[in-house]
């Protein structure tokens, strides 16, 4: 349906201010500007150094070493990444942080998801008494856990194993934490409705409570993936096998080799983008569902 004019009314001209997505104006105010210049700013320092890792990977040797400083390069090469693969047994340290880090994820996963039900839904004595130990355990920074975490693995024989490097991350506080607070926006109407229609709370959990978090799990995979997939302190300390290194100890150890790295930026630069590549394709994957999850939790 057409709007109607009155008569005799002047025609106004349109106006040229933006409309936004919830149909209001968006006024380009200076100091909207200077949020924005400050923003594009932060993010520019933040991202120089992936960008200039990202980049060196690709140049030749001259370039590396050139002054002044070469950002893009002229002549793209994988000089670097075939040297690398050439010096490092890059596959198999590729593949035991690829286990460990999936292990780790899923882990996490399960653990936190059952934990955070139990105690977001499930009345039980001394409930408030173990949330306030996972509040606690947050405030417990992780280099003072290493040396009992050491001294149990090696009680358990389990040092130099994948074991040893999965168990004492298997789960988190924070996991837990996180998962509490997003099952807790889930109306205890629908779960008593389903245990009325004699569901136990197993099938609660899988069936209706998991479906519903999402976002929450999105959000806990890649945290953990991350972590694990960054750590180096644990795997330095738990693994004298070079078979059961992980990339980071890898790259470290290769870094510090002069019979193997021979101080070329060029092989350290390929393997950093390396390690860099999977975590970045898993953010990209689940961007949608992390930002959802972290706009949800930081509500409750």
């Amino acid at each position: 349906m057409s709007a109607t004019r009155a008569p005799g009314a002047v025609p106004t001209a349109p106006s040229k201010e933006p409309i936004g997505p919830q149909g209001m104006k968006q006024t380009r105010s200076p100091k909207r500007l200077l949020i924005y210049v400050l923003l594009a700013a932060g993010l520019l320092i933040m991202s120089a150094p992936f960008l200039w890792m990202a980049l060196s990977a690709f140049k030749t040797s001259s370039e590396l070493s050139a002054s002044p400083p070469v950002w893009v390069p002229t002549e793209w090469t994988l000089d670097n990444f075939r040297d690398l693969l050439d010096k490092l047994d890059l596959p198999l340290y590729f593949m035991n942080s690829v286990i460990v880090a999936v292990l780790v994820t899923v882990s996490n996963l399960v653990f936190c998801s059952m934990l955070g039900y139990a105690l977001a839904k499930l009345n039980f004595v001394g409930r408030n008494k173990i949330f306030g130990l996972v509040l606690g355990a947050l405030m417990v920074p992780g280099n003072l856990m290493l040396l009992p975490l050491f001294v149990l693995m090696s009680k358990l024989r389990l040092i130099d194993s994948y074991a040893g490097l999965v168990l004492p991350f298997a789960a988190g506080a924070f996991g837990v934490f996180l998962m509490r607070q997003f099952m807790q926006s889930i109306p205890d109407e629908l779960l008593e409705a389903a245990r009325m229609d004699g569901a136990g709370e197993w099938y609660i959990f899988w069936r209706i409570v998991m479906p519903l978090v999402k976002p929450a799990l999105a959000t806990l995979s890649i945290f953990a993936f991350l972590g694990s997939w960054n750590n180096f302190v644990w795997p330095l300390i738990a693994t004298n096998d070079p078979d059961k290194y992980t990339l980071p100890v890898a790259l470290a150890t290769f870094a510090t080799d002069p019979n193997k790295a021979g101080g070329s930026n060029g092989m350290l630069m390929a393997g950093a983008f390396l390690v860099v590549l999977p975590v970045l394709i898993l953010f990209i994957a689940l961007q949608r569902h992390f930002t959802q999850g972290i706009a949800t939790a930081g509500m409750k």
